[in-house]
């Protein structure tokens, strides 16, 4: 059944048409991925989806009933709640219907046993919504995208922009929309919360739209892929991989229809030229025949020009004469926080080394000591003879706000022609009266060109790069795996792109292989050392354990709870039984002891007795009945 679908929609700013003519649909359960070179309009095609934008022309359709929720790049989160509240908003009317039982439960314990059918009432659909688990999975939820226990009484606006996004995707996988958006989800996340995420969204039944340049996340995640390029949309079945496959096939194959069709046009042109020169009746209706024969034909397009994508190349300064550098006993924290310790290891020529861990273990913190931005507070490290660093900072803080694009290269580089300056911003895509924007008023991803292209004007031996993916497109991507696969210096580098770091490691630095503050050091390829850390390093973790989505978790706790329940109903049913046979029990003895008894002294002394612990067993349920939340 199809879930969403989008006809025919234009969107225009002004005079600038960002989309043209986009029409696809998707049906329940899809994970539909979009793809394209920034500014192709993937986010402008979502905010259209979801309102924010309206279209030109076209129109969405969602199927009836179904709700919609988006996660955008940039949430503009701004509370005073803590992080845990923040999330428990997420379910207000289980956090009523909690309050409300808490009140009834009061109530009855005071004496008011006319509520009793209503507690038990509401007491059942609060179990059935899952109101005895929200709260637990709250946390688990927060945890498993990387905020550990110690973040959850952080308030929000004390938080990140990127840690702001991850609180918001983990109030967004609570609610469980029925189409849920996603804008860049992986932009913010580590290693370890992407492999979970992206196998919470590939086992959940939701359907998911998500725009995104992780390739590994866009090849486990969704099953279509919808092409934006050139202000058109072409929907694509499968994930990224296959998507780009089928794309190139298209391509050759529409080409080589549209030589052929140019080549059989040619010829029939030849044939109608020939007869205009023979000149003959019999020539001119050959020719009108022959024009004819063009005129008919379904013209064939010559495939668009791809989009126009960044070109670099990094120049090595010089031949490093001995090891790269060496670390001795490097050892970093901050109070309260150590990150990592007695670091001993030696960086050799050539070698491309990849920094890995969870967010906030003090991977960049490396990186900055490497480039002699921060100090280590114990240690020291020993450059090689000759080595000159070339450094990437993730958060581009070496840019001038103030500045022009051009004005900020051009400073970095004063001796260079106003000509090669631009020609250098060329290759990175400022072109134009782009070359004149302010840095302050620039993207993310044109920030992080910016930052690139002032590294590239450099000669450097030492390449240190911290998240350089960040912000970049698939194609600038691309265009920066190839630039660092040819640069004939050394690479330490920290990145989450997994296919960047597939295509490039030599050897990994990783922060979470060992003990805490602990750095594995594995000599090989990343795919080698993911299957060498889990076999060795991790053997208990070799075989996954299954996914559990939101809604198996929530039916599980579901079972328990109601398990609970039946378990502590029956306890209770018989409580109230046996102290119904006690008070019996005492009842006859009474009688008996006014009668028979009362002229017997061995039959009174047992029925003394007999009451005596019948009445100390009546007490002890009579506890019991009160933990139990029962009336006597």
């Amino acid at each position: 059944m199809i879930a969403l679908s989008c006809e025919d929609i234009t969107l225009a700013f002004g005079a600038d048409t960002i989309l043209e003519h986009v029409s696809f649909s998707i049906n329940d359960g899809d994970k539909l991925g979009i793809v394209g070179v920034n500014g192709a309009g993937k986010s402008s095609l979502l905010k259209v989806i979801t309102g924010e934008y309206r279209a030109e022309s076209g129109s969405v359709y969602i199927s009836k009933d179904k709700t919609v929720a988006m996660l955008s790049q940039n949430v503009g989160m701004e509370s005073e709640n803590t992080v845990i509240d923040e999330m428990y908003s997420a379910f207000p009317r289980l956090i009523a219907d909690e309050k409300r039982l808490a009140e009834l439960r009061a109530s009855i314990e005071a004496g008011d046993t006319s509520l009793a059918s209503q507690y038990s009432s509401l007491e059942e659909s609060f179990t059935r919504s899952g109101g005895y688990e929200f709260r637990g999975r709250c946390r688990g939820m927060l945890i498993n995208l990387g905020f550990e226990e110690r973040f959850h009484s952080l308030r929000i606006s004390s938080l990140s922009g990127g840690q702001k996004t991850r609180v918001a995707l983990a109030r967004m996988l609570l609610t469980a929309p029925d189409i849920m958006i996603l804008d860049e989800p992986t932009n913010h996340l580590d290693v370890k919360s992407l492999f979970w995420l992206e196998n919470y969204l590939k086992a959940s039944p939701l359907t998911i739209i998500v725009v995104s340049h992780d390739r590994y996340f866009l090849d486990v995640v969704t099953n279509k892929t919808l092409d934006i390029e050139n202000r058109r949309a072409k929907l694509y079945l499968g994930n990224y991989t296959t998507y780009r496959q089928k794309k190139e096939t298209d391509r050759e194959v529409q080409m080589r229809h549209y030589i052929n069709q140019q080549r059989e046009i040619e010829r029939i042109e030849k044939i109608i030229e020939q007869q205009h020169r023979w000149n003959r009746e019999r020539n001119i209706r050959t020719a009108e025949s022959k024009q004819k024969q063009i005129d008919r034909m379904e013209k064939i397009d010559r495939p668009d020009a791809l989009p126009e994508t960044v070109r670099m190349r990094f120049v090595s300064s010089g031949e490093i004469v001995g090891s790269v550098m060496s670390f001795r006993g490097l050892s970093k924290g901050y109070p309260g926080k150590p990150l990592f310790r007695d670091l001993t290891a030696e960086i050799n020529k050539s070698e491309r080394v990849f920094i890995t861990g969870d967010n906030g273990c003090g991977k960049s913190t490396l990186i900055k000591i490497i480039a002699g931005k921060e100090k280590a507070d114990s240690g020291f490290i020993e450059p090689g003879y000759n080595v000159t660093i070339g450094y990437y900072d993730q958060e581009n803080q070496n840019l001038d706000p103030l500045n022009t694009v051009i004005d900020e290269l051009w400073n970095c580089e004063p001796n260079l022609s106003e000509t090669e300056v631009r020609n250098a911003l060329a290759l990175f895509l400022f072109k134009s009266d782009d070359v004149a924007k302010k840095v302050s008023v620039l993207s993310g991803g044109e920030r992080a060109r910016l930052t690139l292209a002032k590294l590239l004007l450099k000669k450097m031996n030492l390449l240190v790069l911290d998240e350089p993916t960040n912000h970049l497109d698939i194609g600038s991507r691309e265009a920066l795996e190839n630039a660092v696969a040819e640069f004939d210096g050394t690479v330490i580098a920290v990145s989450h792109d997994r296919y960047f770091i597939s295509r490039l490691a030599t050897r990994i630095l990783d922060f979470n292989a060992v003990t805490q503050g602990e750095i594995y050091d594995y000599h090989g390829g990343y795919g080698d050392y993911i299957e060498f850390r889990d076999k060795v390093l991790n053997p208990a973790q070799e075989k996954a354990a299954p996914v559990v989505t939101d809604a198996k978790q929530a039916y599980l706790e579901s079972k328990r709870n109601a398990a609970e329940k039946r378990k502590h109903e029956n306890a209770l049913r018989r409580t109230k039984e046996r102290i119904s046979a006690l008070e019996n029990e005492i009842s006859d003895i009474d009688e008996q002891m006014k009668g028979e008894a009362d002229t017997n002294a061995e039959l009174l002394s047992e029925l003394y007795e007999k009451k005596e612990r019948a009445e100390t067993e009546l007490l002890e349920l009579y506890e019991k009945l009160e933990e139990l939340g029962g009336e006597i």
